[in-house]
């Protein structure tokens, strides 16, 4: 793996090669390191946090410094991963003036490579005036969680003609607005393949089809510790939270057994000390 960290033109290039884009979440220093080191294109620092490790019922909940915490825990050690950072409800979307600002934010402050907001056309303006800011703008789709009261829950997007129409004038919206990729979530894979053929920036697919350009998932589904649903797009690849279970009960059974600590795992001090006490 190269220690050259990737760039949006790295990332760009992969849809001419047809090399998919590889993309997980991470939230703190362990799991950016793990990511970073499989040699994963794209790290988002998702505001799926809220729910996967800040225990929130939703994403809406999560602020701007909670996102920045985690942020810059991520951005301490990714050496080659291309780091985004989400913009959290309200961050955004009340103006264009706060919408540049708060992305400053993220990368003065929190360092990352780019950053990640949801909206099709409606926020094209704003995508727009982030990017002459200089900054790296991730589009995204489809299914939008930080919206979806207005949506009417976690549904599949796009399933009429007229819907998906509306997406596929989304994905051109933002492509004009100078995103440099957009995830495409909970869509049909019939129109993914659409969308995916008739922009000429990168689609990163969750629960969106194989003819994405590449594909993302919350790295906590991904292993199995996050548990409190399961979406149908999620293959499970471990089972970390059943393991962590069993390794606890194991260390309280050890403690109340007295079988832990035992003298390898203790100090010790010189007879001739002890003598001296």
């Amino acid at each position: 793996m190269s220690n050259k960290q990737i760039t949006v033109t790295d990332i760009m290039d992969k849809k001419k090669t047809k090399i998919p884009i590889t993309m997980l979440t991470a939230y703190d220093y362990p799991t950016a390191l793990l990511v970073d080191k499989a040699g994963i294109d794209i790290i988002l620092v998702g505001d799926s946090l809220a729910m996967v490790v800040l225990g929130y019922q939703d994403t809406v909940s999560i602020s701007i410094e909670e996102m920045l915490h985690h942020i810059k825990a991520v951005t301490r050690v990714a050496k080659n991963s291309f780091v985004i950072g989400d913009m959290p409800f309200g961050s955004y979307n009340i103006s264009v003036k706060d919408a540049v600002a708060n992305a400053v934010r993220f990368m003065k402050e929190g360092r990352v490579s780019g950053v990640k907001l949801e909206g099709g056309q409606e926020m094209a303006l704003t995508i727009e005036a982030i990017v002459k800011a200089g900054i790296p703008v991730q589009g995204h789709i489809g299914l939008t969680p930080q919206t979806i009261a207005a949506l009417g829950g976690f549904k599949v997007q796009g399933k009429s003609a007229e819907a998906a129409k509306k997406l596929i004038q989304d994905a051109k919206a933002l492509e004009n607005a100078g995103c440099f990729s957009i995830v495409l979530e909970a869509i049909p894979a019939e129109i993914s393949k659409k969308i995916t053929e008739s922009i000429s920036i990168p689609t990163i697919g969750i629960g969106a089809g194989a003819d994405c350009d590449g594909q993302v998932l919350v790295l906590h589904d991904m292993i199995g510790l996050f548990d409190r649903f399961t979406p149908k797009f999620v293959k499970r690849y471990a089972s970390i939270s059943k393991t962590i279970s069993d390794a606890i009960k194991e260390y309280k059974k050890d403690v109340e057994n007295k079988k832990f600590p035992q003298a390898q795992h203790s100090f010790s001090i010189s007879d001739e000390e002890l003598k001296k006490l």
